[in-house]
């Protein structure tokens, strides 16, 4: 994409760099639960896996928060296990308790898997559907799970708040961890390469448990890979920003920034924005970082959240955004007041 039409996109043109007045926002997990409209949908088309790939349901669920909110950034309705499940584990959701995969790989090896990457095609019919239909102006943003966070599924089989199994496995056998994580970077440039060439204009990649690391497994198993995965997109798409999410780095934050090459950084609630602002690679663009509790609790506590982020980041390019995803129990109101306090010049 052309620079002169990243004009028409505000948040396109902040991760290339440039500074807007008002900052663009999108939020994670926008497309989701908490809108009226994708329950309804939902409950018309069965579970969520379901959802994912039906890909005339994933667009029109992609498609909902910008129709209602006019975000500036559309993000991709799909799920981070897609990755697992196209190098052969079985992917279900059980009701209340989350996904599973199986084999999991602490029982099982790696190279017992028959590679399914078809399993990955709905995906990319759903971005040719959204493409089509979305405004000029918004930005479409892809994303894939970072390699440790997904590992940390397909070696337990399912999520776990300390990944204790994983990082066990990581110390016991690190060669044969280290072929999970080679497995994952592969499929995950061909996915990301797959979603870029379908029609998404940026990419995020989300490293939801990337805080449970110590400091030299955290270079090898989050940094290091993710290098790798950003090296092998630059080559192939060298205009297409790359936006990393380590969720729970903190101070590690500043080593992602500047070792993995990515285009911008987002963050988590846990980071002071302040802190951010004096600490991270000057002209870096970051993203966030709102407490999605913040946003149910609405009011000034809001407010003075919001305030208090713009004035970190005034001079910086900036997308407004929740440190996570969006919870379900959010009102509609509330994230309407989101938009105009920033929107406003909160």
């Amino acid at each position: 994409m052309s620079d002169s039409a990243s004009q028409f996109r505000p948040l396109l043109a902040v991760l290339r760099g440039e500074r807007q007045s008002v900052p663009p926002v999108w939020l994670m997990r926008q497309a989701g639960r908490y809108l009226p409209e994708y329950r309804a949908l939902r409950a018309d088309k069965g579970g969520f896996l379901e959802l994912v790939n039906d890909s005339e349901a994933a667009a029109e669920i992609t498609l909902q928060p910008i129709r209602r909110f006019g975000f500036d950034g559309a993000i991709l309705f799909s799920d981070i296990l897609v990755i697992p499940h196209a190098l052969g584990q079985d992917l279900r959701f059980e009701a209340g308790e989350g996904p599973r995969l199986s084999p999991p790989l602490v029982d099982h090896a790696l190279d017992a898997l028959q590679r399914t990457p078809e399993r990955l095609a709905p995906v990319y019919e759903t971005v040719r559907r959204v493409r089509a239909d979305l405004p000029a102006r918004t930005t479409f943003l892809g994303f894939v799970g970072s390699p440790w966070t997904v590992a940390t599924y397909m070696v337990a089989g399912q999520g776990s708040r300390e990944q204790g199994e994983t990082r066990r496995y990581a110390y016991r056998d690190p060669v044969a961890f280290q072929a999970i994580i080679d497995a994952i970077v592969e499929s995950s440039i061909e996915y990301l390469s797959g979603q870029i060439q379908a029609g998404v204009d940026a990419v995020q990649l989300f490293d939801s448990w990337a805080g449970s690391l110590s400091p030299a497994q955290f270079e090898r198993w989050v940094i290091a890979p993710t290098v790798r995965i950003v090296e092998a997109l630059k080559v192939r798409h060298p205009d297409t920003p790359i936006i990393g999410f380590p969720k729970g780095a903190g101070g590690k934050l500043i080593d992602y920034a500047r070792e993995t090459g990515v285009d911008a950084l987002g963050l988590d609630e846990t980071v002071d924005p302040g802190w951010a602002a004096a600490h991270l690679p000057r002209n870096m663009p970051v993203q966030g970082n709102l407490d999605p509790l913040a946003l149910i609790a609405g009011g000034d506590a809001l407010e003075d959240a919001v305030r208090r982020i713009l004035g970190s980041f005034g001079d910086r390019p900036h997308i407004f955004n929740l440190g996570h995803g969006i919870l379900p129990d959010t009102p509609i109101a509330h994230v309407e007041q989101l938009l105009a306090l920033v929107r406003g010049g909160a």
